[in-house]
């Protein structure tokens, strides 16, 4: 550990945080945690900036300007601003914040990020499909005991050891 970086958190004290910051958006907002709502909004945005018709006759994308509010004026977009606020402050108070790409010996620093760029795609799409992200599904279906949130997650869990192994030798 570089002398300068601080130990990281206990993963059960930060647990019991996130679960303390999910409690308080159920009480504050009304509901719980995600981001996948964010990344569309911007994606709609960006998309009826270049292409206004093509968004407001689309029956799905639609939905998001039909009402006349701004796109962007969402919970959602600004708790992903306050997330990536929040990581980067949180890195440099614990001394981590730098300039790199984590990556293993046996893979150089495009082929990490393709990998990063792959996955992140295949997530987003399956969180289209999901009808929310990861953390949507885990955080506040979970703890709603949604039967199609638990059954998510052990899937996502299932699906990440069994491909660990393909690419675990990237990293060592």
């Amino acid at each position: 550990m570089n002398p300068q970086e601080r130990p990281l958190w206990n993963p059960y004290v930060a647990g019991a945080f996130l679960g303390l910051v999910l409690l308080a958006t159920y009480l504050l907002m009304g509901f719980g945690l995600g981001s996948s709502a964010a990344v569309t909004r911007v994606a709609v945005a960006g998309a009826h900036a270049v292409a206004p018709a093509a968004i407001e006759n689309n029956g799905y994308l639609g939905a998001y300007v039909s009402s006349g509010a701004p796109i962007l004026e969402d919970w959602m977009v600004f708790e992903v601003i306050g997330v990536f606020l929040g990581g980067l402050l949180g890195a440099y108070t614990g001394g981590r914040l730098k300039k790199g790409v984590d990556r293993g010996p046996r893979i150089g620093v495009g082929g990490r990020l393709g990998l990063a760029l792959a996955g992140g795609v295949l997530m987003g799409f399956a969180a289209r499909l999901a009808r929310g992200c990861t953390s949507g599904q885990a955080l506040t279906g979970g703890a709603a005991l949604a039967v199609g949130s638990w059954v998510f997650m052990f899937a996502v869990f299932a699906g990440g050891y069994a491909l660990a192994p393909l690419v675990r030798r990237q990293w060592r």
